[in-house]
C-alpha cells in the first residue's frame, strides 16, 4: 500500500460542493504541491480545516478550498488522508483531481479506501461491508442494521464464537499432545455440550439472513388480480404518486410495473402486474405470463378483487404462492353479497382507505419471515450465511465424532476447519479473491 490514492468521495454530478480525498504515505507531500494558503503558512496540523487555493504546475490558481489533515493511524484509512472541499461544479471538481494526480496520486479503485481501512486493521470485513449498507439503505430499519454492524455488533458476535471454538480446540488437542492422559467422560461431556450452544448460536445468527436480505433487497410483493380490481391504484397509493396508467380499460397493465416503498420501515418491492385473465392477444398474454412467474416468486402476494361486483374464481391466482392475503378494493362502492364470507382487508384504494391495515399485514408478514426487528438488529448476508453454514456443518460433525467416541484427530480437524470459516467471515483468514469481490462492489471513493 505504498501508493498515495485520491478519488472523488462525493456523488457525480452538480452541487455546492465537492469532496476529495487523498491517502497515503504522500497525502501531506502532494497537498503541500497542489494547495496554496491564503492568508498565512501551509501546516499539516491534524484536523484542523484551512482555507487558501488549488494551484496547478503554472501556479494558476483553479478553486478556493478547504483542506484537512487527518495524521495516520487516526484516520479513516489508518494512512495520512487529507481531504479538499472544493466547489461543486463538475468541471471544477475534475479539473481538482487531475491536478493531484498530476502531483503523483493515482486515482483509487472502487472500495479501495474501505480495502485500505480493514488491511490496516481499522474494521474487520463485516463493518466494511455494513458502509456498503449504509450508503445503500432505503429505510430507517436498514440503516439502523447497517450502522448496528458497522458499530461491531455483528463482529464482536463471531470474535465471540471464534474464542470458544479456539477454547474447545486448544482442549482436544491438550489432549493429543499428551496422549497418556485419557479424556475423562465428564470433559468430554462438557465439550458435547458446549459444542451443542455453539451450533444453536450458528443456528440463531443464520436464521437472521432472511431478515438481512429483507432490510438489503427489499420484500418482494406482488400485486395480482383480475383486471380493472384497483392494482394500479394501489401500488400508486403506497408509493405517493401515479407511478402506474390507471384505467377503466381492462388490459391496460400489459407488463410488471416496480417500484421500491417503505412500508412502516420496512423496504418493499412493488410489483404491479397484469390483471389475470384468458385472453386472444399476444402481447397482453405475455403480460399475464409474466404475472404468474412474478407471484410464484414473491413473498408475498396482495390478491386485489373488486368486491362491488360478484367474486371470481381465485385459485389462478393463488396456485403458485401460499404466501397471500386478499384485498376488498372499492369498498366506497359497496359490497357484494359474495364476499360476505370471504376474509380479507376491506379497502378503497382510490379513496385511500384501508392502506393502514394493507402495510399492518406486510408488515406482520415480514415480521413471520424473519426475527423481530428489534433494538439489536442482526443482519448477516449471503456470504456471512455460507460461511457460518459451513462452520455449523463441521461442529456439528465434531460433536457427532466426540458422541461416537471417534479419535481426537478427527475431532480436531473439524474444529479446525469451523475454525475457518467463522474467520472468513471477519477477514482473519487469506481472502485476497474475496477482498476484491467485497470491495469490488463499493463506488469510487468509499
Amino acid at each position: 500500500m505504498e501508493d498515495t490514492i485520491v478519488a472523488i468521495a462525493s456523488p457525480p454530478g452538480q452541487g455546492a460542493v465537492s469532496l476529495i480525498r487523498i491517502s497515503g504515505i504522500e497525502s501531506a507531500k502532494i497537498a503541500k504541491i497542489v494547495f496554496k494558503g491564503n492568508k498565512s503558512k501551509l501546516t499539516m496540523t491534524p484536523r484542523v480545516q484551512q482555507f487558501g487555493s488549488i494551484i496547478n504546475s503554472k501556479k494558476d490558481k483553479l478553486d478556493s478550498v478547504l483542506m484537512t489533515f487527518f495524521q495516520g493511524p487516526d484516520s479513516y484509512t489508518g494512512e495520512d488522508t487529507v481531504e479538499i472541499s472544493c466547489h461543486g461544479g463538475m468541471l471544477v471538481t475534475q479539473t481538482v483531481l487531475d491536478v493531484i494526480i498530476d502531483a503523483g496520486a493515482r486515482l483509487a479503485e472502487p472500495g479501495e479506501f474501505s480495502k485500505r481501512s480493514f488491511l490496516n486493521g481499522k474494521m474487520d470485513l463485516t463493518q466494511a461491508e455494513a458502509v456498503m449498507d449504509l450508503i445503500s439503505a432505503r429505510t430507517s430499519l436498514a440503516m439502523r442494521a447497517a450502522n448496528s454492524q458497522l458499530d461491531g455488533r455483528l463482529g464482536e458476535q463471531i470474535e465471540g464464537i471464534k474464542n470458544d471454538i479456539l477454547g474447545i480446540l486448544a482442549h482436544v488437542e491438550a489432549y493429543i499432545d499428551f496422549p497418556e492422559e485419557d479424556i475423562s467422560p465428564e470433559a468430554i461431556e462438557t465439550i458435547i455440550e458446549r459444542l451443542g450452544d455453539l451450533v444453536e448460536l450458528i443456528g440463531r445468527l443464520i436464521d437472521s439472513a432472511e431478515q438481512g436480505r429483507i432490510l438489503r433487497e427489499g420484500l418482494l410483493v406482488a400485486i395480482a388480480g383480475p383486471p380493472n380490481a384497483g392494482k394500479s391504484t394501489l401500488m400508486n397509493a403506497f408509493l405517493g404518486y401515479d407511478r402506474a396508467i390507471v384505467s377503466d380499460i381492462a388490459g391496460t397493465t400489459r407488463d410488471t410495473i416496480e417500484e421500491m416503498a417503505n412500508i412502516k420501515g420496512i423496504p418493499v418491492r412493488l410489483i404491479d402486474t397484469a390483471g389475470i385473465r384468458e385472453v386472444d392477444d399476444y402481447i397482453e398474454g405475455e403480460g399475464v405470463d409474466r404475472a404468474k412467474k412474478v407471484i410464484e416468486a414473491a413473498d408475498l402476494v396482495l390478491l386485489v378483487l373488486d368486491g362491488s361486483v360478484p367474486i371470481v374464481e381465485m385459485n389462478d391466482f393463488i396456485q403458485n404462492n401460499s404466501n397471500y392475503f386478499v384485498v376488498i378494493n372499492k369498498n366506497d362502492l359497496g359490497i357484494h353479497d359474495s364476499f360476505r364470507s370471504l376474509d380479507g382487508i376491506h379497502a378503497s384504494c382510490e379513496k385511500e382507505t384501508g392502506l393502514d391495515e394493507i402495510a399492518d399485514a406486510i408488515v406482520e408478514h415480514c415480521m413471520s419471515k424473519s426475527e423481530a426487528f428489534g433494538d439489536d438488529l442482526v443482519a448477516v448476508n449471503s456470504r456471512h450465511r455460507a460461511c457460518l453454514e459451513s462452520s455449523r456443518k463441521e461442529l456439528i460433525k465434531a460433536k457427532d465424532a466426540l458422541v461416537n467416541g471417534i479419535e481426537s484427530e478427527f475431532v480436531s480437524v473439524d474444529l479446525r476447519c469451523a475454525l475457518e470459516s467463522v474467520g472468513e467471515i471477519v477477514g482473519k483468514a487469506d481472502v485476497e479473491d474475496l477482498l476484491g469481490e467485497i470491495f469490488g462492489s463499493f463506488c469510487i471513493g468509499k
